[in-house]
């Protein structure tokens, strides 16, 4: 992934918090026919100093039939927003600004495996809807529906354990910009209406205030 400037995150518990929070990520496989993609919710496992992605697909879904084949990559893309120079205070100065596009992703590099054990199945799926539905006022559990529909449902899934050999994010939200124009950047970011810009503003309270240019 190009990462120039001050873009690149290599902090694993960064990046495992980030693809916590954003949950949802593309399962990327190629093979020699091409390349099989398949977009589903994970969990961050961590074991000890490894860390694995949990996940299922549809049992049809011939994605799962390629566990074992070689490399994968999983593909989480946080928040993201259009930036605009009228942002930037450096625009009243020189004029020499122009739109960009700020966002945060993290890859996760690695192998999986296909998992058709039924207990396995059940306690992941316990997992990822007690993790979702925590805090609402009347949280769903596996336990609210019927005993022969969840096993029905489960017959049609494969789970899929990812184990990450490496990972990679990119954090683009201008953080090498002057202090002037960062400080730009997140109000101006603050101000949309949209829930993803106000979240890549607080993003950038993450790095260090560069030195004015």
């Amino acid at each position: 992934m190009y990462r120039p400037d001050q873009t690149g995150i290599d902090d694993p518990t960064v990046l495992r918090a980030a693809m916590h929070e954003i949950s949802f990520g593309a399962l990327v496989t190629p093979h020699e026919g091409g390349i099989e993609i398949s977009h589903v919710p994970w969990m961050v496992r961590e074991e000890g100093t490894k860390t694995y992605l949990e996940s299922h697909i549809a049992r049809p879904n011939a994605h799962w039939t390629l566990a074992g084949a070689g490399q994968s990559v999983v593909m989480f893309q946080g928040p993201h927003a259009y930036i605009s120079p009228s942002y930037y205070p450096s625009k009243q100065v020189h004029a020499k600004v122009v739109p960009t596009w700020g966002y945060i992703v993290a890859h996760a590099h690695g192998t999986f495996e296909a998992i058709q054990d039924g207990d396995w199945l059940h306690a992941h799926l316990s997992a990822l809807s007690d993790r979702h539905e925590a805090g609402r006022a009347n949280p769903w559990a596996m336990s609210d529906a019927p005993v022969a529909y969840i096993a029905a449902l489960k017959r049609g899934i494969v789970g899929i354990r990812f184990d990450v050999s490496h990972m990679e994010g990119k954090w683009k939200v201008n953080q090498a910009k002057s202090e002037q124009d960062r400080a730009g950047t997140y109000h101006g970011l603050m101000s949309e209406r949209s829930d993803m810009a106000r979240d890549l503003a607080e993003a950038l309270e993450f790095f260090p205030k560069a030195d004015d240019q």
